[in-house]
């Protein structure tokens, strides 16, 4: 007679943390500001200005949103504030910086509210695959946040991880 197969991962205390799942829904936009320059080099305080209160900002209703210059031109703090301004009166998210600075963004926020009681003194591990564009600092939050509370953390998937942090107790 054959011997029951028993799934030991399902049935370990391993807990798995995924960082897709955290992943919120709605569009990201790079909103790139050169295009609203003289030459796209020169900032005009004026027609600038003109610019922002002509633009229809609704469109990035519930967008995360990061505005970028991407013109080799200097652009002082306000006009890229004066976007900001605009900009987040519909926007989920508003950063200056480009789309990896936004996601970063977006993740650090998510990881400071979240509730790790459940990985306290238990193996983690953090899923590695993800469809998502999930930066690699969301990655070394997380690991800020697990590491004084877990017992050990490992990366990967459980049947390939990699050992990154094993608790001294």
């Amino acid at each position: 007679m054959a011997e029951e197969i028993i799934n030991r991962i399902a049935n370990s205390k391993l807990k798995t943390f995924d960082l897709e799942e955290l992943y919120p829904k709605g569009e990201r936009v790079l909103f790139d500001i050169k295009d609203w320059l003289f030459q796209e080099l020169i900032l005009k305080e004026r027609d600038f200005r003109v610019f922002v209160k002509n633009h229809d900002w609704s469109q990035y209703k519930n967008a995360f949103v990061a505005i970028t210059c991407s013109a080799d031109a200097i652009i002082p703090s306000w006009a890229y504030m004066l976007v900001a301004s605009e900009a987040t009166v519909f926007a989920n998210k508003v950063v200056i910086g480009n789309l990896e600075t936004l996601e970063t963004a977006i993740y650090q926020e998510l990881l400071s509210f979240l509730d790790y009681s459940e990985f306290v003194d238990a193996p983690v591990i953090i899923k590695g695959c993800a469809d998502k564009p999930i930066p690699n600092s969301a990655y070394a939050f997380l690991i800020e946040k697990l590491q004084p509370i877990a017992k050990s953390i490992m990366f990967g998937e459980a049947c390939s991880t990699v050992p990154l942090y094993k608790s001294r107790k």
